[in-house]
């Protein structure tokens, strides 16, 4: 037992790290629009998404968590389920990795979701893979940006409307103001839907582990808030270092964003992802912000969309699944080989 105990501690670990990750990663998503519009600085902008990050676990419930804590259907008379999680966590961290280095906006919750899957498949196939909750998350891949995407359009169709009287500057200075606001909004989304994905996975491993019984789910009380609060400062953290090279791509190579698109775009994503954490559902913050801002950017002009970036981004979230998933299988067959256990 205490070697097993030992592995899930390190897991628990992997899973707060990936969670600062996660932070760092996507804290381009929350911060983009309002550092390329300058209404703050790249400093502040980081503070301000960090705070509402945080503060975001007293708003939602955690249906997120609990539904990635099913992808696998674990089985805790057998050991090796431990390995298949850490593994899961191992292959998402990697492909996290890679596509910061490049700077490419890809899913950290598709990365999480194709490396349990990957792992769960190199150990057993198909069988312990619960398909429903894949199912639903692999339908929003498409879903999240279109939705983004005609959010955004009629969100900025309807502040033109609102707004085609007032004088630029008025129009400039309102929604500097109002970009305070609407990536407040999106950062608590953020933090509400990805913070979840690893408190489901330390439940996961935590089960695994026999720490907890398979019908263990989230909540505020004493059991599980200690994993709550501690995603929650860990993706907070994440989003303090900052994710730069993405924070360029989706703020000023997507298209030239003043103020007003800025505002237009943090409100459609956020309204998105409020939508889907309330319902449960463990949607891509990347995906829901890249579309919403190719939804302001095309009202006035399509051509104002730098196609050829957005087509780059796409690929990276069509590749993030199945590549997430290949490395945490090599993962597995990494620990197999050298774990006398199996």
């Amino acid at each position: 037992m205490g070697s097993i105990f030992i592995v899930v501690c390190i897991t628990v670990a992997l899973a707060l790290i990936f969670d600062v990750i996660n932070g760092f990663h996507d804290a381009a998503n929350s911060i983009a629009t309002i550092v390329s519009t300058r209404v703050l600085s790249p400093r502040f902008a980081v503070m301000w998404a960090a705070f509402f990050n945080f503060i975001a676990m007293f708003i939602f419930a955690p249906k997120v968590a609990n539904t990635i804590a099913k992808i696998i259907k674990i089985d805790q008379a057998d050991t090796a389920f431990i390995y298949v999680v850490l593994a899961g966590l191992l292959g998402a961290i990697i492909w996290d990795l890679i596509t910061w280095w490049y700077g490419l906006p890809a899913s950290s919750s598709h990365a999480l979701l194709g490396g349990l899957v990957g792992a769960g498949l190199a150990y057993k196939g198909t069988s312990v893979i619960n398909w429903e909750v894949v199912t639903k998350t692999a339908a929003f891949i498409p879903i999240a940006p279109l939705v983004g995407v005609v959010l955004g359009f009629f969100v900025m169709i309807g502040v033109i409307w609102l707004v085609h009287k007032w004088t630029p500057k008025k129009v400039d200075t309102t929604f500097r103001a109002g970009q305070l606001i609407s990536a407040a909004l999106y950062s608590i989304s953020h933090g509400a839907n990805d913070a979840q994905k690893t408190m489901g996975v330390i439940v996961a491993i935590l089960v695994a582990g026999k720490i907890y019984t398979p019908d263990i789910e989230l909540s505020m009380g004493n059991q599980t808030l200690w994993i709550i609060m501690a995603c929650q400062v860990a993706m907070a953290a994440g989003t303090m270092m900052g994710g730069w090279k993405i924070v360029k791509t989706m703020g000023m190579k997507l298209t030239q964003l003043k103020p007003v698109h800025g505002f237009c775009a943090e409100l459609a994503g956020s309204c998105s992802i409020f939508i889907a954490t309330h319902l449960g559902i463990p949607i891509s913050t990347t995906h829901t912000i890249s579309g919403s801002i190719i939804g302001v950017g095309s009202v006035q002009n399509l051509a104002g969309v730098k196609w050829e970036t957005a087509i780059r981004i796409v690929a990276a979230w069509v590749l993030t699944i199945p590549a997430a998933g290949i490395v945490s299988a090599l993962v597995f067959w990494g620990i197999k080989a050298l774990h006398c256990g199996f």
